[in-house]
């Protein structure tokens, strides 16, 4: 990993290596001297843009320090993670009442109704269908009110709603701040179905905190899967109950000689459900037939040698690969699939796929159909890298297409054969490219990421040859060879990862670089205040006036709030 040469003035962080230490430093110097306390929040200032805004200067509202959440009974989870964000800063008590049928009387009302039940199409651009993911947001100077149709809507509503108060709402700590929401209507729902990030926990593992804190990421602008690479050369990172000694043995290791680590049925089971508490899925990826080092050494009969390859700390790929001749490998595989998908309520499977240069095609083929049909028999949806294309298509499958050219004949072959496709181009969601030359950490074979260069595409015309209706949504993957921290991840992750989720959330309409700019500006005093490290990147307009951003800080994440560690 790259350092930065400049030195700290005062020292290391606590428990950080120098690296990250002067990562967190740099960042937050740099962003010190772009950064000041943002103007007053307007209605359509959300990140990502909502489907319709319609203002009204006049009906501003005021949170008073008496006010409660009244609630219908299905969105009493999302009241209480609504009223969990605002207590700290506010100092308000906010509690929360379930109310069969919330009237209009009170200063925050959330309702969810029966589906497909929310219509006002008296008020402006009526919303007969919010669907699963949709709300409405009206905002007048006598109170808030927030329907959905559903408690995931209701959620999203939420998170705008956290939006459009002051910046300061992120504080762990009370603040002297007049609490106000510009007034007028929001009527919101997602272009795409499916909006994700990937954590590689392979290359270098990351413990159940950093993934919670990551959950919280996204679940922040309204991205609802996270898409775990679980296992890779350089270790094998979640326990298999019928294969112990993966984790026990190929989970040991890490890149660069690291410590290694897994999680247990229980840490997978807790960042599961922490995930579907803010309505967000975890897609498990168990990839293969390569990037399997680490299970070989663990057992080298699945090895076509029939003989243990050393650990392997490196960052090359395509050189491991399972026994495609073997049965005992399609048992191994069997009972992989099995476990991780008892452990997982969500739909998808992901099988990796990608890189198995060593696998003849016609044996490479033909695993993939019988590891279809395997993650078919446990009742999952089969995800995999777009190398899947050539095989046999099965129900439902979809790809992950994360080339650099959309020209792209096989990937378009299989979705003609019924594949959807899951948009991850490498050289614009790829958040571990760096954002410029000089970026300390981060990779550049896909070229350099700048936020503009992780808005400026579609989604929807991507990939020459295939339909928008095709495109089942987007995904921004973060691989860890160069990344240790949760400084580092986040780093990365700020500010491309919200330019992705408005891709994949808010119509091709509102599509608009130098609007999305502006917009995004105004989460730098967010972030700041919340502590998260981000990249000042210099074409975002970050307000001008210095303001003062604390260090990043390094205690655990507190698993109940969505954005402050101790």
């Amino acid at each position: 990993m790259s350092t930065n040469p400049v030195a700290p003035e005062t020292g290391p962080l606590p428990g950080v290596s120098p690296s990250t230490a002067e990562l967190a430093r740099v960042a937050a110097e740099r962003a010190a001297e772009q950064l000041a306390p943002p103007a007053p929040v307007r209605l359509a200032d959300v990140v990502p843009a909502p489907e319709r805004v319609h203002p009204d200067p006049a009906g501003d509202f005021t949170l008073p320090p008496d006010a409660a959440l009244r609630v219908s009974p299905a969105g009493r989870d999302v009241a209480e993670q609504l009223a969990g964000w605002l207590r700290p800063p506010t100092g308000f008590p906010l509690p929360v009442t379930d109310v069969a049928d919330p009237g209009p009387d009170a200063p925050l009302t959330l309702t969810v109704s029966a589906a497909g039940g929310t219509t006002g199409g008296d008020a402006p651009g009526g919303d007969a269908a919010l669907g699963d993911e949709g709300y409405r947001l009206d905002v007048t100077a006598t109170g808030v009110r927030l329907t959905a149709d559903t408690p995931a809507g209701l959620f999203h509503g939420a998170q705008t709603l956290r939006q459009l108060l002051p910046a300061a709402v992120e504080s762990a700590t009370t603040v002297a701040e007049r609490w106000t929401v510009p007034g007028g209507t929001i009527v919101d729902r997602p272009r795409f179905p499916y909006r994700g990030a990937m954590l590689d926990v392979a290359r270098h593992f990351f413990g159940v905190e950093d993934v919670l804190r990551m959950v919280d990421h996204l679940a922040r602008y309204k991205l609802n899967h996270l898409h775990l690479h679980l296992t890779d050369d350089q270790g094998w990172r979640i326990a298999v109950d019928s294969w112990p000694r993966l984790a026990e043995v190929g989970g040991a290791t890490g890149v660069g000689g690291g410590p290694g680590g897994w999680y247990t049925p229980d840490d997978y089971r807790r960042i599961v459900a922490y995930a579907a508490r803010r309505h967000v899925t975890v897609v498990p990826e168990i990839d293969l037939p390569g990037h399997t080092n680490a299970a070989l050494v663990a057992y080298p009969e699945l090895a076509p040698s029939k003989t243990a390859p050393p650990p392997y700390t490196g960052t090359d790929v395509g050189f491991s690969y399972v026994d495609p001749a073997d049965e005992r490998t399609y048992a191994f595989v069997a009972d992989v699939f099995g476990e991780v998908a008892a452990l997982t309520p969500g739909p998808w499977l992901h099988l990796g796929g990608d890189e198995a240069f060593k696998v003849p095609a016609a044996s490479y083929r033909a695993f993939v159909e019988r590891a279809q049909a395997l993650v078919a028999a446990t009742g999952k949806t089969v995800v995999g890298w777009h190398q899947l294309a050539p095989a046999e298509h099965v129900d439902g499958r979809v790809l992950q297409w994360w080339g650099t050219n959309g020209d792209d004949p096989e990937t378009a072959d299989a979705v003609r054969r019924g594949a959807r496709l899951i948009l991850s181009p490498g050289n614009h969601a790829y958040l571990d490219m760096k954002y410029a030359p000089d970026t300390p950490i981060g990779h550049d074979w896909a070229g350099l990421i700048d936020v503009r260069r992780a808005y400026d595409w579609d989604p929807g015309d991507h990939v020459h040859g295939v339909p928008a209706e095709a495109v089942l949504g987007v995904e921004a993957p973060l691989w860890t060879e160069s990344l240790t921290t949760r400084a580092e991840l986040e780093f990365m992750l700020f500010p491309r990862l919200p330019a992705v989720a408005e891709l994949g959330w808010s119509p091709r309409s509102t599509h608009d670089w130098a609007g999305f700019r502006a917009r995004l500006a105004g989460h730098g005093p967010r972030w700041a205040t919340a502590g998260i490290t981000f990249h000042p990147a210099p074409e975002i307009p970050w307000p001008t006036t210095a303001t003062k951003i604390p260090r990043q800080p390094t205690g655990p994440v507190r698993p109940t709030t969505l954005t402050h560690q101790d």
